[in-house]
């Protein structure tokens, strides 16, 4: 029955580390994409505007983005900025990502208006600020999208069950070795487990999470070399 049930075990235990290891990865494919996203708007930029002051607002707003995100997902208070030289204001109490990407659009509507942005141009710089909310929302999707409690539960009094009644299949055959091997085989099912648990949820400060600190103030020098 243990050597039938160790398969069943095997089986479920790889569906669950797999799974928590999609997220994970996936969190991190978003995150990269957001790198590259920032850095090609900034490049086009860099050769679109030739307003100065334009160029230092941007310079400020794609980082600033990343930032807050990384706090959104964190579920960190945001202590939003108030350009006050560039006249933009932050509503307290609504989605920040939403509110950094609706100061981007507002400004180059307020650029092609001014006729520093022909229509092709906006056209040019139009997919990196559509992917910057794509990214949010498949971010979200992750953070507020856990494994359901059911999988969870059940794994856990499975892995339970059987360690308990492990030593009745083995203890006629093994003897007093049976209490190591039931011992390591605990071990080894429940660290599977718990790591699974560790890394499903990517967006945090745990030493298994996604680096997203170090990835915003790599995205923040490399905007400020570009622009």
């Amino acid at each position: 029955m243990h050597s039938m049930l160790g398969f069943v075990i095997s089986l479920l235990l790889v569906f669950r580390t797999n799974t928590a290891y999609d997220r994970w990865w996936e969190g991190r494919k978003q995150w990269g994409m957001l790198v590259n996203c920032s850095r090609n708007l900034a490049i086009k930029l860099s050769a679109l505007l030739e307003d100065k002051e334009d160029t230092v607002l941007f310079r400020k707003l794609i980082p600033y983005y990343a930032n807050v995100l990384n706090l959104h997902l964190n579920n960190k208070n945001t202590s939003i900025e108030l350009f006050e030289e560039y006249n933009i204001h932050f509503e307290q109490g609504k989605h920040k990502p939403n509110q950094v990407v609706k100061v981007m659009i507002h400004k180059i509507a307020e650029l092609h208006k001014d006729q520093k942005l022909t229509t092709e141009q906006i056209l040019l710089i139009n997919p990196e600020i559509t992917a910057f909310l794509d990214i949010c929302g498949a971010c979200e999707r992750i953070k507020n999208t856990p494994i359901p409690f059911s999988y969870s539960s059940f794994f856990k009094k499975f892995i339970f069950f059987y360690v308990m009644t492990l030593p009745f299949g083995y203890v006629f055959s093994l003897g007093y070795f049976t209490i190591p091997i039931v011992i390591f085989v605990f071990y080894v099912l429940s660290s599977l487990e718990l790591i699974a648990e560790e890394i499903e949820d990517p967006f945090g400060n745990d030493q298994n999470d996604l680096p997203t600190e170090r990835i915003v103030e790599s995205i923040k020098k490399n905007i400020e070399e570009i622009l």
